[in-house]
């Protein structure tokens, strides 16, 4: 018997992607809402099944986060043998450490909630660090997207382009850009002041007349790669970035500000739905969540697909 993905209401078009190159088709699940906005999702049954709960956590990642949980534990309660919770894009990632005294480690929380309703796996791309590994008591198989976001830039990366890590924790990201497209790596330094608010500071290597591309693990407001572009102009890059990332959450006037900083093409997958894609080009990734799944099902290796430090 094969894998048997639930789809939840983060992201259905990716979900149903997956289960097309499957070759299968979602299991039965519906996700009501009580009048004041409690959810009730409710499973088919699903007894000795090896079930996949795909669900990413993009915004509003609060609300996806508890129908994640609860899924979890419908599938639990349906009679699931096993059950893995695919969250391409993984909220609260970036809360792996405390930045100062009184701040919750967000990251754990989640991980220690996603064990506790009953997942077995967690399978996650690109996380904003590795260290989300670590923080979970359970399996993590870490996905890379960056094979196929390279690919989607290199028809039209001129060979004299330079990628940017916007800030030092993207330059691991960058020097794997570069060893895929053979181009050199430049890196900005940044100061996040708030959610929204971001300070750069210098530039390291060699853009002056050249084309820039600005990679990072994910776009939400745009400030980062507003900034970022700001810098390299001000050091002679040429006009008209390009910025790519694999997840585009891409808060509400996130295009604009990265239109509004000369940015003339900006590549994502669709890890995360995103409320504002306009002109976005956008790479699924159901195939490698597929080619995943089905090996995990199948108790296959899944080294080539996945993020190594």
């Amino acid at each position: 018997m094969g894998a048997r993905v639930v789809a939840g209401t983060a992201n259905r078009r990716l979900a149903c992607a997956v289960t097309a190159a499957l070759g299968t088709e979602p299991a039965v699940s519906e996700t009501a809402r009580f009048p004041d906005g409690e959810l009730r999702p409710v499973v088919a049954e699903l007894r000795g099944e090896d079930v996949y709960v795909v669900q990413p956590t993009g915004p509003p990642v609060n609300e996806h986060l508890v129908e994640l949980l609860l899924l979890l534990d419908a599938c639990r309660r349906a009679g699931a043998a096993r059950v893995t919770a695919v969250v391409p894009y993984f909220g609260y990632a970036r809360q792996d450490r405390r930045g100062k005294a009184g701040e919750a480690v967000g990251a754990r929380v989640v991980a220690d909630a996603l064990a506790a309703v009953g997942a077995d796996r967690l399978l996650v791309v690109d996380p904003h660090t590795i260290a989300l590994e670590a923080v979970c008591s359970m399996p993590v198989e870490m996905l890379t997207a960056v094979p196929m976001v390279a690919a989607g830039l290199q028809p039209a990366l001129p060979d004299a382009a330079v990628l940017v890590a916007p800030d030092l924790g993207a330059v691991k990201l960058a020097e794997r850009y570069s060893s895929i497209l053979q181009r050199p790596v430049a890196v900005v330094r940044k100061t996040r002041v708030s959610g929204e608010v971001v300070r750069a500071h210098q530039l390291v290597g060699d853009v002056s007349g050249r084309p820039v591309v600005i990679v990072d693990d994910m776009i939400s407001t745009g400030s980062t790669i507003e900034v970022a572009a700001a810098v390299l102009r001000a050091h002679g890059a040429a006009a008209a970035p390009t910025a790519a990332a694999t997840h585009g959450p891409l808060v509400r006037g996130a295009v604009e500000r990265m239109a509004g900083a000369g940015v003339a093409r900006c590549l994502v997958t669709d890890t995360a739905a995103g409320e504002d894609r306009g002109s976005v080009e956008v790479c699924s990734v159901a195939g490698l969540l597929a080619d995943a799944i089905d090996r995990l099902h199948r108790d296959r290796a899944l080294d080539d697909l996945l993020l190594h430090a």
